[in-house]
C-alpha cells in the first residue's frame, strides 16, 4: 500500500487542513465555467463547519431512513433527493415505496437541517477553492452510507474500489464527505485514502468532520473495507455545470 500518511487523526480537532496538490487534466474534458471550474486542486479537512451535535442528528436521519431496507451486503445507501434505497440486493424509491408513511419517518427540521449543512460545506469548499459560492450547485448523487463488516453481496456493496468521482459520476467537480460517526469508537478498519504515488494519505472518521477535494483524478481515492462496528457518513457533492444541478431534497 505504499506509506500511509494521516492528514486527520481522529482525536485531533482541526480548524482547517488543505494540501494542493497539482490538477489533473479531467476538467479539459468537460465544458469550464469561469469563476468554478477548478484551477487549484486538493483536498481539505475541517472540524469546525458542523458540531458534533449536529452530525448526530444528521446520524439519526440516516438510522431511521436505513431502517427501512438496507442492502444484503455490508454498503447500505438512502439518497433523500431521488428517494433511492438499498433494500436487499436492489433499491427502491423511498418516497413511492413508502409512500405518505415517510412523514413518520423525517420531519421538515430534518431537511430544513440537511440544507443548512450542505449551504455551509458549500462555502467552505468556495474559500478553500477560491471560488463562487453561488456558481456552485448541489449535483447528484448525494447520499448517506452505512458500511459494516457483513459479506458483499452484489457489486453495489464494493464500496472498497479505488476511484475517481469524475470519472465516475461527470458532473462532480468538488466532493465532500461529512463523517457521522467516529473511527476506533464506532468502527474498526473505514478510513478514507488518498492513493498518491508512492505514498498513501489517510483521514480517521470522526462525527462532524468534513473532507473536502476536488473530482478529478488528482484525488484518486477508496474507503478502506470496515472490520467491525458501524460507519455512517453523507456524500454531499457540486458541479459547476448548471445543467447537473439539482435543488435541495423535499419533503413529499
Amino acid at each position: 500500500d505504499g506509506v500511509t500518511e494521516v492528514l486527520a487523526h481522529r482525536r485531533e480537532s482541526l480548524r482547517d487542513k488543505f494540501v494542493e496538490v497539482p490538477c489533473s487534466e479531467d476538467y479539459d474534458s468537460h465544458k469550464r465555467f469561469e469563476g468554478c471550474t477548478p484551477r487549484k486542486c486538493g483536498r481539505g479537512v475541517t472540524d469546525a463547519v458542523i458540531t458534533r451535535e449536529e452530525a448526530e442528528r444528521i446520524r439519526r436521519i440516516a438510522e431511521r431512513g436505513l431502517s427501512l431496507g438496507g442492502s444484503d451486503g455490508g454498503a447500505s445507501i438512502l439518497d433523500l433527493h431521488s428517494g433511492a434505497l438499498s433494500l436487499g440486493k436492489h433499491f427502491v424509491n423511498l418516497y413511492r415505496y413508502f409512500g405518505d408513511k415517510i412523514r413518520d419517518i423525517f420531519t421538515e427540521e430534518d431537511f430544513a437541517l440537511y440544507r443548512d449543512v450542505r449551504q455551509r460545506i458549500q462555502q467552505r469548499i468556495a474559500q478553500a477553492f477560491g471560488v463562487s459560492s453561488a456558481s456552485m450547485y448541489l449535483t447528484k448523487p448525494t447520499f448517506f452510507s452505512r458500511i459494516n463488516n457483513t459479506e458483499a453481496k452484489t457489486t453495489h456493496d464494493e464500496y472498497w474500489h479505488p476511484h475517481v468521482d469524475k470519472v465516475t459520476y461527470g458532473s462532480f467537480d468538488y466532493t465532500s464527505l461529512l463523517y457521522l460517526s467516529d473511527y476506533t469508537e464506532d468502527f474498526g478498519g473505514g478510513r478514507f485514502v488518498f492513493m498518491d504515488a508512492g505514498s498513501n494519505k489517510t483521514i480517521e472518521p470522526r462525527a462532524g468532520r468534513v473532507s473536502f477535494f476536488t473530482s478529478g483524478s488528482e484525488n484518486l481515492h477508496r474507503v478502506e473495507k470496515v472490520h467491525w462496528g458501524t460507519r455512517y457518513a453523507i456524500t454531499i457533492s457540486f458541479t459547476c455545470n448548471p445543467d447537473h444541478g439539482i435543488g435541495d431534497p423535499v419533503l413529499m
